[in-house]
């Protein structure tokens, strides 16, 4: 039985996954990963990496974060306490969608899960104190061909829901893209 509902997004690769979650007297159990189920969108990929955050209050941005190639990563990303307004940009060169950025409330309530692909920067806002993010990696960090772009980019015009409260130096010094920049080679 696959424990995951995967629907499409406006922006090609990028899926929404509803965990299906299993609810008796005891409590829950919920899938977060399973390479069986998550087969067709994964391919030849496996997660090598996984990472935690927490971020103590609402209003914070953390990203817009990617890696370029030979370490382009797909990510899988949950929120297990809290609520995030979860956001992907397609940076893909000759994407149809290229500079598009499309959204999800991720909550550890709504049991979401975004898959990111490669190609596409990823950040979030916290919408409640007190967020705990996981995330799965498909290529270990690589600082090297780490890259970002500002947050508040005129050119994507991300519409956070609430004001950034707080950004790290190293998210407010990603620049916002300029006008050459015609996307990441895959």
């Amino acid at each position: 039985m696959n424990r995951f509902k995967i629907s499409d997004t406006p922006l090609d690769g990028l899926k929404l996954l509803e965990r299906l979650v299993l609810r008796d007297p005891r409590g829950s159990l919920e899938r977060m990963f399973c390479a069986n189920d998550l087969g067709a969108i994964l391919g030849v990929r496996s997660v090598v990496q996984i990472n935690r955050t927490v971020t103590a209050r609402r209003g914070v941005v953390r990203g817009m974060h990617f890696q370029r190639a030979p370490h382009a990563e797909c990510k899988i990303v949950s929120c297990l306490r809290g609520e995030v307004f979860d956001v992907a940009v397609d940076l893909r060169a000759g994407s149809p969608t290229f500079l598009r950025w499309h959204a999800q409330i991720l909550s550890a309530g709504n049991a979401a899960t975004f898959f990111i692909p490669e190609g596409f920067a990823h950040g979030l806002q916290t919408l409640s104190d007190d967020c705990e993010m996981l995330y799965l990696h498909t290529a270990a960090y690589a600082p090297e061909f780490e890259g970002g772009v500002s947050p508040r980019d005129p050119r994507l015009a991300i519409d956070w829901p609430l004001p950034i409260s707080f950004l790290s130096e190293r998210d407010a010094a990603h620049p916002p893209l300029d006008s050459g920049f015609r996307g990441l080679d895959s």
